[in-house]
């Protein structure tokens, strides 16, 4: 599909995730297939704005890193303006509008779902932004404050017409925060009053099971997933796959997924270093551990690792073990659940 004048490889998307989406992690499942359109972490306006090193580590890129967002929160449309200028001179082809964090560390600098207690005032940060740069601008918004006011769907037409190419609505309210279950009627109200917007569901997919569903119940142009991508990386690929032709790939071996878990170290080493990518994996192991089988010597191994080579030998024995099991006669281990 198409997202003003850029060709997406499918309608998955990976998530803006807090903490989460680093350039190490967006080439790692890129190079999996399937994602359409990846974005970076959150980004401040103020932070960019005032080119903070932290916001623009961030939004690092590389030749790989293509097709690429830069999510921005802020409260002034001045400034968001600005930094989304910024943001297209550091390589950002679309500019996403974070009008759905609950995050009061964002809500209270009037950014992120604090726009959703004032649509108008929204919609003219998203028409300032459109204005200021000439790359696709698309928002995510969550359904509204609470249950009394499911204000999306009234937005979805103003943004509609402010030229926004596109709108990701998050199935929950701000007051659910991630608790509870997604609104698929809500998403549908969305679609609905959008007018031939594009709008993608977000919430709470799993599986490609659950990104076909919520497709077929709301009529969304296609999907975005963000935690789900986070325990199971393969699963925007499957979820590409399965849309398109019905069928879902095998699941990876464990060499494939360790295989995985060291493209995104190798990455972080080469864009922040031994210190910093050693960081990221103790706080990433709690993920990828959830796929890996039997794997507590390796969690607590990796929880306190500190350099490359205690992280390759970690890794190096955690994969002895595993063939030792599989290979043992008579053993019903398996590797991956």
């Amino acid at each position: 599909m198409r997202l003003g004048c850029i060709d997406l490889e499918s309608n998955v998307l990976l998530a803006p995730m807090a903490g989460y989406c680093d350039l190490g992690f967006r080439v790692a499942v890129r190079g999996l297939g399937g994602v359409g359109l990846a974005h970076t972490d959150l980004l401040s306006s103020h932070g960019m704005a005032a080119g903070e090193c932290k916001t623009l580590r961030l939004m690092r890129t590389c030749r790989e890193d293509h097709p690429l967002s830069v999510q921005l929160f802020g409260g002034d449309a001045a400034i968001m303006a600005q930094a989304a200028r910024m943001a297209v001179d550091h390589g950002a082809e679309v500019i996403d509008i974070n009008m759905g964090c609950p995050v009061e560390k964002v809500t209270k600098r009037n950014g992120g779902a604090a726009w959703l207690c004032d649509p108008c005032g929204a919609v003219r940060l998203a028409e300032a932004v459109v204005r200021s740069v000439e790359v696709p601008v698309t928002v995510k918004v969550r359904l509204g404050p609470d249950e009394n006011h499911l204000v999306a769907p009234m937005m979805a037409g103003m943004f509609a017409e402010a030229g926004v190419a596109a709108l990701t609505v998050h199935g929950r309210t701000t007051a659910q925060r991630f608790g509870g279950q997604v609104n698929l009627e809500g998403i549908t109200e969305v679609v609905a009053a959008a007018g031939g917007l594009p709008v993608f569901g977000n919430g709470d997919i799993k599986t490609p099971h659950d990104a076909a569903t919520m497709i077929a119940r709301t009529g969304c142009s296609g999907v975005m997933i963000g935690r789900g991508a986070l325990r199971e990386p393969w699963l925007i690929r499957d979820t590409s796959v399965y849309l398109h032709t019905g069928q879902i790939p095998p699941p990876p071996s464990l060499e494939e997924r360790v295989a995985l878990m060291m493209r995104h170290f190798e990455r972080l080493l080469e864009d922040v270093g031994e210190r910093r990518a050693c960081h990221v994996m103790r706080q990433r192991i709690g993920w990828y551990a959830k796929t890996l089988g039997p794997c507590r010597a390796l969690k607590e191994q990796m929880r306190r690792v500190r350099t490359e080579t205690e992280l390759r030998g970690y890794i190096a024995e955690f994969l002895d073990d595993g063939m030792l099991c599989a290979k043992a006669p008579g053993s019903q281990t398996k590797a991956v659940d």
